[in-house]
């Protein structure tokens, strides 16, 4: 007998973890309810005694919406289960909580979202977890930096702002061997690009308020791996109430049946933008993993099946200038976020890395004169020739 194939990403996108129900709904309608009844009590606890899946409230995730988009959450990451939150920084303050306690210790590698340098930096040295930062040309000390009381290696990859990319396999094996967990931020990269479980990490955090969601009108998260390392995150997001909303995890499934189809042409369109942007005498630097040479073009092509959507660039010009030039674009809307079918553009000193210090800006190559550039579904040139005006003048 023959082994069936695994089906493609597109397949899965739309079919994995789909409910029909008996009134013949092709996708796993919206429950808004917030508790399920039992045909009995021995049936009640065979769902709360975990011996049987069911739904029971939706707080603890165990509603039918939500469990739908989990299954398929985890199936496009390759990973064992999910857990849907209410935000990327719920998945993340979660995770931390669940897998370090008091006294013990967190790396951090290179440039990650402002909000996860504050939650490192600033709220969980109050419960005494604290955190050693390595910029992306110290990820060579990690193994200096790893101790007993290390529990979690975190980093993004792609990174945000500077789109760094950073070895997977090599940092989850020194991770590994000094028994810490690795905890790999997908958001930039999506499950289209890059799987991270693949590569030896052990959880997959995403901000799902962006590609995954991918219309700038949802807020969620989610985390994929393992059961055993999800049941203690499974309960802070219980007891603090972080769980999604049936009504966005509908949303959300809704969002990934067209993922592949909509980063994949986010790809393109931000390949033609990165290289039209390496011929201007304007730009200094362009970001952008599809552009990549020599090692760094090594290790993309091993980890990742595309670039992207997201660059950043540094141009020949001050601060104020660099936002003159923000402001002159019309097709790039100026706003944080990023991911949805709309270009976006901000400046990270006035926004995801406004509040690090202008000397600790410096040192990540953060510039005053950097632009991040959300690529969105648009003809690529017609963004090309939105930037082209933009940077026309001095």
């Amino acid at each position: 007998m023959t082994e069936p194939t695994e089906q493609g990403l597109s397949t899965r996108s739309v079919h994995s973890g789909e409910r029909r129900d008996p009134e013949g709904a092709i996708h796993t309608p919206l429950y808004t309810h917030s508790t399920f009844a039992f045909g009995s009590t021995a049936d009640l606890l065979d769902v709360v005694e975990g011996r049987k899946p069911g739904n029971l409230y939706t707080r603890y995730g165990l509603n039918p919406t939500i469990r739908s988009l989990e299954s398929k959450l985890a199936d496009l990451e390759g990973g064992e289960q999910a857990l849907a939150f209410s935000s990327g920084m719920a998945a993340e303050a979660a995770t931390f909580l669940a897998h370090t306690r008091t006294g013990e210790h967190i790396v951090c590698i290179g440039d990650v979202y402002g909000g996860t340098f504050e939650l490192l930096g600033d709220n969980l040295p109050q419960l005494g977890i604290t955190t050693t930062f390595l910029r992306a040309d110290e990820v060579h000390r990690l193994p200096d930096v790893l101790s007993g009381s290390t529990r979690i290696v975190f980093f993004e990859t792609p990174s945000n702002p500077t789109l760094d990319i950073f070895d997977i396999a090599t940092i989850s094996g020194q991770a590994r061997a000094s028994g810490a967990l690795t905890v790999v931020d997908n958001t930039f990269a999506t499950p289209v690009n890059q799987n991270p479980l693949r590569h030896g990490a052990d959880l997959v955090v995403h901000s799902a308020t962006k590609y995954l969601g991918g219309h700038s009108d949802l807020t969620a998260g989610a985390l994929i791996g393992p059961a055993d390392l999800l049941g203690p995150v499974a309960m802070w997001r219980k007891n603090l109430g972080q769980v999604i909303s049936p009504e966005t995890a509908s949303l959300l499934a809704r969002s990934l049946r067209s993922l592949p189809v909509r980063v994949r042409a986010q790809n393109d369109t931000a390949t033609a933008v990165a290289s039209f942007l390496t011929t201007h005498p304007r730009v200094t630097r362009v970001n952008y993993p599809g552009l990549a040479t020599g090692e760094a073009k090594q290790l993309v092509d091993a980890q990742m099946r595309g670039g992207g959507g997201m660059l950043s660039v540094v141009l020949d010009a001050t601060g104020e200038q660099t936002a003159a030039v923000v402001d002159r674009l019309r097709l790039f809307s100026i706003a944080p976020s990023l991911g949805g079918v709309e270009s976006l553009v901000t400046q990270p000193i006035t926004t995801t890395h406004h509040g690090l210090a202008p000397d600790e800006r410096a040192k990540r190559g953060i510039a005053d004169s950097m632009i991040r550039l959300s690529v969105g579904l648009e003809d690529a040139d017609d963004l090309i020739g939105d930037l082209a005006q933009a940077l026309a003048t001095p």
